[in-house]
């Protein structure tokens, strides 16, 4: 079969990009190819849940500019389709007096970026959370939660509406970048694209690399360990609160975070995983593993970040000292509140000097687009990332106005 365009992932970002695509030009022909047996099933719909705000990111990043973006694009599209979400607000604490130069750090950042934020004391702090505790905090309003899942799986349909073709189960094992197209070979089947977009996620620099691209980096996994709070600690909380991060690491520690669905979860940490697809801790691809530890840039992020890595381990694997890290900002906390719930993998990308990917990363050949770096705000970020998308592929394949292209 032949189509103007094959998204490669059937996640919120790849969803997003054929929404998009769709809206602006009604008259290409779309598929969307899904390796699982339905969309959303690995960063989307194993993430927190957090419309993030933009607290983080560098000034004039992608980051910082789709995060902002995104927060409006996410609440319009909730409420345009009826879809539960809350903008609860987060609060950033800081449990150390060591820590309150960070924070004033991250205050100038919002600033920086544009967003809303407010101060608070020690007693204010207590003031509108009476279970935290710490020497200062930052309350960023714009914060929110939704269920970015139920988000995925309402454009799916939206898309099946619109005749654009959702096929799951459709693992693209090779990818050949011809004068007039793209081949793509499905378990079954070869297809042909005239364009690809690849939003592959922990597969992106493999299938960048079968179009030919030199990359200068590799996908690495983080496993994100998270636990559920009991039903009686369900109103622990009134907002999302955060810690103070490590400005050295891309990951924003252990927070307690409302959910939509009306309970707690505690996390998530960051431990390295020994497979792409790694939920559990005893979850090992060969492949996946040897292709990590032989990469110079992941020897030398191991050497540069030893210690926290096992201290990362150690908390993966002992639950008290897990639970330490929350008590730090939530003292009432025990053992028994921290119930399983389900892990989630960040793809990471790697540079070869071991240096950590910072921002959104798209890289582009003559017929195809790859978002090879797109972790965490991606899904908050998607529909702006959608419209770069759009732009890009209007510029790179000469596409002009509705349905027409040179």
């Amino acid at each position: 079969m032949s189509y103007d365009l094959a998204i490669i992932g059937g996640g919120i970002v790849g969803l997003s990009a054929a929404l998009e695509i769709s809206t602006r030009w009604p008259g290409l022909s779309i598929v969307v190819l899904e390796k699982e047996v339905e969309v959303a099933t690995h960063q989307t719909g194993r993430n927190s849940g957090v419309i993030h705000a933009g607290v983080y990111y560098q000034p004039g990043s992608l980051k910082a500019r789709f995060c902002k973006e995104g927060v409006e694009a996410t609440i319009g599209f909730c409420r345009e389709h009826g879809i539960p979400f809350e903008q609860c607000g987060k609060i950033l604490v800081a449990t150390a007096h060591d820590e309150v130069p960070r924070l004033a750090a991250l205050e100038d950042r919002c600033r920086q970026n544009g967003l809303p934020v407010e101060r608070l004391d020690a007693a204010e702090l207590v003031r509108r959370e009476p279970h935290i505790r710490g020497v200062g905090a930052l309350f960023v309003p714009t914060s929110g939660i939704v269920d970015y899942g139920l988000i995925a799986r309402t454009m799916a349909r939206i898309l099946a509406g619109r005749g654009v073709e959702i096929r799951t189960s459709a693992t693209v094992e090779t990818l050949r970048e011809e004068a007039d197209g793209v081949r793509l070979q499905l378990p079954q089947e070869e297809i042909r694209a005239r364009h690809v977009i690849a939003c592959a996620g922990i597969m992106a620099d493999r299938l960048a690399r079968l179009c030919g691209l030199e990359l200068d980096f590799h996908i690495v996994p983080f496993r994100g360990e998270y636990f559920r709070l009991g039903s009686d600690k369900d109103r622990i909380v009134n907002h999302l609160i955060y810690p103070i991060p490590d400005p050295a690491l891309p990951f924003l520690g252990v927070h307690l975070t409302k959910m939509i669905g009306g309970y707690v979860t505690v996390g998530p940490n960051a431990v390295l995983a020994f497979a792409r697809e790694g939920y559990r801790f005893s979850d090992v691809n060969v492949h996946d593993l040897r292709e990590m530890i032989t990469y110079p840039g992941f020897r030398r992020l191991v050497r540069k970040n030893l210690r926290s890595g096992l201290s990362e381990m150690g908390n993966s694997i002992s639950k008290r000292r897990y639970l330490a890290l929350c008590r730090r900002y939530c003292p009432e906390l025990q053992l028994d509140d921290l119930k399983p719930y389900r892990p989630g993998i960040r793809a990471q990308a790697v540079l070869a000097d071991g240096s950590l990917v910072h921002d959104f990363l798209i890289r582009e050949t003559h017929r195809t687009i790859h978002v090879c770096n797109a972790p965490s705000p991606a899904a908050t970020s998607a529909m702006p990332i959608a419209r770069d998308l759009a732009d890009r592929a209007a510029a790179l394949f000469g596409w002009q106005a509705e349905g027409k292209r040179v």
